[in-house]
């Protein structure tokens, strides 16, 4: 082998664990060696499936039957003793679990009127500062944050103004939460629209639009100084954005990458480097990324303005996986490399990252 091969890091497929229904989500659970799947059983339930790993298997614990499918989840709510998971289903509802007691749920809001496509926590888990809040969004069109402390109604609806046709959103995700005040959600939309709302003054702070449905979008950490988004979309293209500085006119500066040929369902950055992030695809394929940033990462243009300079992208390593879309995917956070998949051929994957330390 070339010598460049052996530094590279290897994508292994660790564990194949086949399912008898539709996964649209996977989490590992917090400090412990075990993972979620959510998903629609065959015959139009909900469907949550505790796994252990154990060596080279997986372990079912404990399956939890609820009445309408579960279409996303996370724990970035809830404390390290908790680890309560806020789940999205397609009637609307958001819920929050006891995983030990699952028969009731902790919370629970009839939060939009039609399926909740996307959800995100910060504030828990000792990741972010301020209250914990959840946010979600819809098919409905609407963007809504949640404080669990607070029942029935939301501290913030982001909705279409008058006269504005509704978009489903299909992606939302928490970041700028480094002090007490400042949060922002970033949102994705079926007809290319980002948004960014922030919190602190409820507004809306930047919009920009990328051609295409977008499927995914996150910062490299939720709980910094706005640092860099990653938003991926339908037609196989992915933007990062550097959120650093914003230009009055402008923007934020971005670098885009058509990374395949088919949609690019979700992005994770890797948790102990922030510059390293994973592409789930709709070929069952998975990229490796890592973002290198310019000499320098700021600029004066002509009028004086400070504009952001982008860097560039680098592909580490690609595998493909699955016959079907990998719609869902999760790094764990204690496990540097270690790395959980879902996809359409109705099979979850436990995969080692190898070398990223190398990198």
């Amino acid at each position: 082998l070339p010598a460049a091969c052996m530094e590279r890091p290897q994508v292994v497929s660790h564990v194949q664990q086949a399912l008898n229904y539709t996964v649209f989500d996977c989490k590992w659970v917090p400090r412990s060696a075990r993972l979620l799947c959510l998903g629609s059983a065959a015959r139009g339930t909900g469907l949550v499936q505790l796994y252990e790993l154990h060596g080279a298997r997986l372990e079912l614990l404990r399956e939890i039957e609820k009445p309408k499918p579960i279409k996303c989840g996370t724990f970035g709510a809830t404390s390290l003793q908790q680890r309560y998971l806020a789940t999205g289903d397609f009637d609307g509802n958001l819920n929050i679990w006891n995983l030990e007691a699952p028969e009731i749920p902790v919370y629970s809001v009839k939060g939009h009127k039609e399926i909740i496509n996307s959800i995100d926590g910060v504030g828990g888990l000792g990741i972010g500062e301020g209250a914990p809040e959840i946010v979600t969004g819809s098919r409905d069109g609407t963007v809504k944050v949640w404080d669990p402390r607070q029942k029935d109604t939301p501290v913030a609806n982001m909705e279409p103004v008058q006269g504005e046709s509704k978009r489903d959103c299909w992606t939302v995700a928490f970041g700028n939460a480094y002090n007490q005040e400042e949060r922002v959600v970033c949102a994705g939309y079926d007809n290319g629209d980002i948004k960014l709302f922030d919190l602190k003054t409820m507004s809306l702070r930047w919009e920009t639009n990328i051609k295409n449905g977008v499927c995914s979008v996150e910062f490299d950490r939720k709980d910094i100084n706005m640092n860099k988004l990653v938003a991926t979309s339908l037609e196989g293209k992915f933007h990062v954005f550097d959120m650093r500085t914003q230009h009055p006119t402008k923007g934020f500066a971005s670098v885009s990458e058509k990374a395949q040929k088919s949609t690019i369902w979700q992005v994770r950055h890797l948790p102990q480097n922030r510059d390293v992030f994973m592409t789930s695809g709709g070929s069952g394929s998975l990229h490796l990324w890592k973002y290198e940033y310019p000499a320098q990462r700021s600029k004066k243009d002509s009028e004086g303005s400070e504009m952001g300079v982008a860097g560039s992208v680098s592909l580490l390593q690609n595998v493909t996986l699955s016959t079907q879309p990998i719609s869902s995917l999760d790094w764990s956070p204690d496990k540097k490399g270690l790395c959980v998949c879902g996809a359409f051929d109705q099979t979850v994957r436990v995969l080692i990252v190898t070398k990223l330390n190398k990198i």
